[in-house]
């Protein structure tokens, strides 16, 4: 059944083409092109964003010191990078029994670029969902002082609150920033039947390019709560969406979506 929000699938709208507003994945192995060879669709990337790491001048002006944190928090690559790129250039040393609390397994394990990775100190959501990583933290927070690594204009608020709630000694530590693209080219010359959406920013950016965007028909994904809720308060309306229990993924919440459409017109 559908979840917050999402419409559930009542007539039958051919998918050709898909939007998804990331970068193209490096690898010809990324499930994306296991996806569109499957459903015989077409899929382009253009990312909706663009980031802005913080330099290290401005990070200080937030009087956090990172060695004095036990535990950090990711729900994105993109964090890791900062979070290390960060302590690379405040030639901060990260201390070996750190412990790292990730979103996912594929966050989890892209610790491995940057750290030794032992299952002991890497801990991640079973499903990719909020829930699953409070679960997580749960288990394994003991005495520890969490730094949630994020954007300063994009935060979970849901993350905050928990470990507000669950009396966690915690700080948030902005690392980058995101910034609008320009996709009005890519929009206007393609027609598209599904947009994908991974952040509340690449929401904001397709207003900001096209203040006057109407759905006409478009189908929208999204991916995360907080996404989700940005789409529905510009007015549109949600058709695909994860992360969920069977669905942690975008790639898999589109295979579920286009094999409803697969079922339904036969």
């Amino acid at each position: 059944m559908p979840k917050n929000g999402e419409k559930q699938l009542s007539t039958v709208k051919v998918v050709k083409n898909i939007l998804i507003s990331q970068p193209k994945p490096e690898s010809d192995k990324s499930p994306y092109y296991e996806l569109e060879r499957k459903h015989q669709v077409r899929l382009f990337f253009h990312p909706f964003i663009k980031l802005e790491g913080i330099p290290p001048k401005e990070f200080r002006k937030q009087k956090i010191d990172i060695a004095l944190f036990t535990a950090v928090i990711f729900t994105s690559r993109n964090a890791i990078d900062h979070f290390f790129r960060m302590a690379d250039e405040l030639k901060v040393a990260i201390h070996p029994d750190t412990k790292y609390f990730c979103i996912t397994e594929s966050v989890a394990l892209y610790l491995q670029k940057f750290i030794l990775y032992r299952k002991r100190k890497v801990f991640f959501g079973a499903d990719g969902t909020n829930k699953s990583l409070f679960d997580s933290i749960n288990r394994h927070k003991g005495n520890e002082r969490f730094l949630y690594v994020c954007s300063e204009n994009q935060q979970d608020n849901e993350i905050v609150n928990w470990l507000k709630t669950h009396q966690c000694e915690y700080q948030l530590a902005f690392m980058y920033r995101t910034i609008s693209n320009d996709i009005k080219e890519v929009l206007e010359s393609n027609q598209f039947d599904v947009i994908c959406f991974f952040t509340p920013s690449g929401v904001k950016s397709l207003f900001e390019n096209i203040p006057d965007f109407r759905q006409n028909g478009t189908l929208i994904g999204a991916f995360g709560s907080n996404t989700s809720r940005a789409i529905q308060e510009k007015g549109l309306e949600l058709h695909i969406q994860g992360p969920a229990p069977q669905k942690p993924s975008m790639v898999a919440a589109l295979d579920e979506y286009l094999q409803q459409v697969s079922t339904k017109k036969k």
